[in-house]
């Protein structure tokens, strides 16, 4: 059995080390970026039922956070992606398209890392987020992101790692 995160809290930490490499960050912020922008130009297009979409994507991804630390819910993902889509058929997925083409590009190319949205999508989309936040405020262009929020590192022992039993990681 795969070991999981167990809160967002314990999460977060694991996220940022995932993304100590400034450019990856930079990366990401064009991605969200995007993003939003796809959203923006959703929400011109179709104020009333983009909005609607959203307000259920909103819903959606609520309930799915709460799931997180039992297993991807992959489900709450596909209609997350299908409720605005249906709404705005090419601005939405435009923007859906920028945000993860960038985040993986950075992961990749120059992380040289596997995207956490693949084991946690929901915290990821989250953290991905906060992090653009935080880079609105002015931090995280720079330097390793644990160490200006004052965060430790996560553990170093791999997470979704097989255990022996006892907590501890198996051996390869």
């Amino acid at each position: 059995m795969a070991n999981r995160i167990e809160s967002y809290d314990d999460f977060w930490p694991h996220y940022l080390s995932e993304h100590r490499n400034a450019n990856s960050r930079k990366l990401h912020f064009v991605g969200t970026t995007g993003f939003l922008t796809g959203c923006v130009a959703s929400a011109v297009t179709n104020p009333f039922g983009f909005g609607l979409a959203m307000a259920g994507f909103a819903t959606i991804f609520r309930d799915g956070m709460k799931k997180e630390a039992e297993k991807p819910p992959l489900g709450h993902v596909a209609a997350m992606i299908a409720l605005p889509t249906l709404a705005s058929p090419i601005f939405f997925p435009a923007g859906v398209v920028t945000a993860y083409a960038c985040a993986w590009a950075g992961h990749f190319g120059l992380e040289k890392n596997r995207p956490a949205t693949f084991g946690y999508p929901l915290w990821s989309l989250f953290s991905d987020f906060k992090m653009f936040g935080h880079m609105l405020r002015g931090q995280l262009w720079s330097g390793d992101p644990l160490e200006e929020l004052g965060l430790e590192a996560p553990n170093e022992r791999a997470v979704d790692a097989p255990t022996n039993g006892a907590g501890a990681a198996a051996p390869a």
